[in-house]
């Protein structure tokens, strides 16, 4: 027995499991035989026997106290994984990062067998939208083309009564180890059972319906309730309604993603609608109140009181003023009431006169001292008049 195991993988006496694995991992790489040489071969033997003792909490009490852990009925220190003939490159990988590695599991056990029973992938699709339907929400029917459990073999996978059977390739390890010649002498690499590809077991008579998967592809229709309020490109969540996953496994989730048609007429802005109507010259030089249809009158239950709004137009109203319908916008998706209605208004100018119109008009500007035709520059707030007619123009 060596004098001081602690001193041997060079941690201090009180050093955590953690830390004394980290050592122990650090010098298996650095003194292995067929990494190091055979001249390693002793100081090897003795940094397992120091690793096998101290992380053991029996045998490191033993030892702490001045007895000898080996004579504890703990077996002997000779192979830790590290056997002659060659080593397994799985656990020494292993000693590398602390198991779970690719080529193995965790302290050179195996994995063992994968299920043939897995959860389903999640599915996206996208549905379009009116604006309407956006606006206020709406139940639409949705055609997905998606996996759905075999109706003929209930994801079983296998035809009749008949039952999977033990893979002969792997005696239903679900793995298998190939053994490669190097220059560290014989690697042990495991993989999955090519035969069975993992499962440990092979179905000798398939399903004809899905040929073992357990799911087959169908299409099929749900109907998706959209909330009132949702935007372009937002995303309806709806539980195990995606993908039924292979061995007629739990379904994912399917995500449906929505897209917004443009309308003739209105715009969104955030929780707000635009729209632009055309007045008179005359109406917008007097003032008039006006019928504004409202978005509403997409709506086939909708009645017709809600189908429009009065709008009054004050005297003198200008081009590119915008009126504002406080409540007939766009519903908030967390709460919080309506956005509004933006109205933006566009003076038409006459471009068809007769003689007695253009008379009238004449009489007006030379009554205005308008009759001879100056012009003067518009400065104060001019960049926000053109800003409002693009927008009202859909740019």
């Amino acid at each position: 027995m060596s004098s001081d195991y602690y001193e041997v993988l060079g941690v201090a006496r009180d050093a955590s499991a953690d830390d004394i694995k980290r050592a122990y991992r650090k010098k298996a790489m650095k003194l292995h035989p067929d990494v190091a040489g055979p001249g390693s071969e002793e100081a090897f033997k003795e940094a397992q026997e120091a690793y096998e003792v101290l992380q053991d909490p029996q045998k490191r009490a033993v030892f702490d106290r001045g007895g000898d852990p080996a004579h504890q009925g703990a077996g002997g220190f000779g192979d830790a994984g590290f056997g002659g003939g060659g080593f397994d490159f799985t656990n020494l990988v292993d000693a590398m990062f602390g198991g779970g590695s690719p080529f193995g599991g965790q302290g050179g056990s195996r994995r063992g067998p994968r299920s043939r029973v897995r959860r389903g992938q999640d599915a996206l699709v996208r549905l379009r939208l009116t604006l309407a339907e956006a606006v206020f929400g709406v139940t639409k029917p949705l055609d997905v083309d998606t996996a759905v459990v075999c109706p003929k073999c209930h994801g079983k996978g296998s035809d009749g009564d008949s039952e999977p059977v033990t893979c002969t390739t792997c005696e239903g390890a679900g793995e298998v180890i190939t053994v490669q010649r190097s220059f560290l002498g014989d690697i042990r690499t495991t993989q999955p059972c090519p035969t069975c590809r993992g499962y440990g077991s092979v179905i000798p008579n398939p399903c004809s319906e899905c040929s073992g998967e357990g799911r087959v592809r169908t299409s099929r229709t749900i109907n998706v309730k959209i909330p009132a309020g949702v935007d372009d490109g937002n995303r309806i969540h709806l539980d195990s309604q995606g993908e039924v996953g292979p061995g007629g496994g739990p379904a994912g989730d399917l995500y449906v993603e929505l897209s917004v048609a443009p309308h003739e007429v209105f715009r969104r802005d955030g929780a707000n609608l635009e729209m632009a109507i055309e007045v008179p010259m005359t109406a917008a030089a007097l003032g008039t109140t006006v019928s504004v249809r409202t978005l509403e009158a997409d709506r086939e239950d909708m009645d017709e009181d809600q189908s429009s709004v009065e709008v009054e137009i004050p005297a003198g109203t200008q081009s590119g003023a915008r009126i504002v319908v406080e409540g007939r916008g766009i519903p908030r998706l967390r709460g919080g009431g309506r956005g509004d209605l933006g109205v933006s208004l566009l003076v038409r100018t006459p471009t068809k006169l007769d003689g007695h119109q253009k008379d009238l008009l004449r009489e007006f500007a030379e009554s205005r001292g308008e009759h001879e035709g100056r012009a003067s520059v518009h400065t104060s707030g001019s960049k926000g008049v053109f800003s409002r007619l693009k927008e009202a123009f859909g740019g």
